[in-house]
């Protein structure tokens, strides 16, 4: 393989890097906090239940022992559709017993 074929994959993985560092810095720059309930199936950021590993893992959308950060004061007020039975549905700061994947 010559140079210039090796110069593509590491220019993308230096951009990648960046791009993470530039990232995390804005996310310390804000307070953040965990919101368990309010993300789509395989969108969390981390916690998912017992048997999942974390990151992109819940496996129904607004599963309530999964959590997303989100900036600090904002969880509870997260605009999110009623349930099924019409009862509402909100963000909490702990872990939720609703919209849990079946047993």
């Amino acid at each position: 393989m010559t140079t210039k074929h090796l110069a593509l994959p590491l220019a993308a993985s230096v951009a990648a890097a960046l791009s993470l560092a530039g990232a995390q810095a804005h996310a310390q720059g804000a307070t953040m906090e965990k919101c368990f309930g309010v993300s789509l199936a395989g969108q969390n950021d981390c916690a998912a239940g017992p048997g999942t590993t974390c990151s992109g893992t819940s496996t129904v959308d607004y599963q309530g022992n999964a959590w997303t950060l989100v900036p600090a004061g904002t969880c509870e007020t997260i605009d999110l559709p009623a349930m099924a039975d019409g009862t509402g549905r909100m963000g909490a700061l702990e872990e939720l017993d609703r919209d849990l994947p079946p047993a």
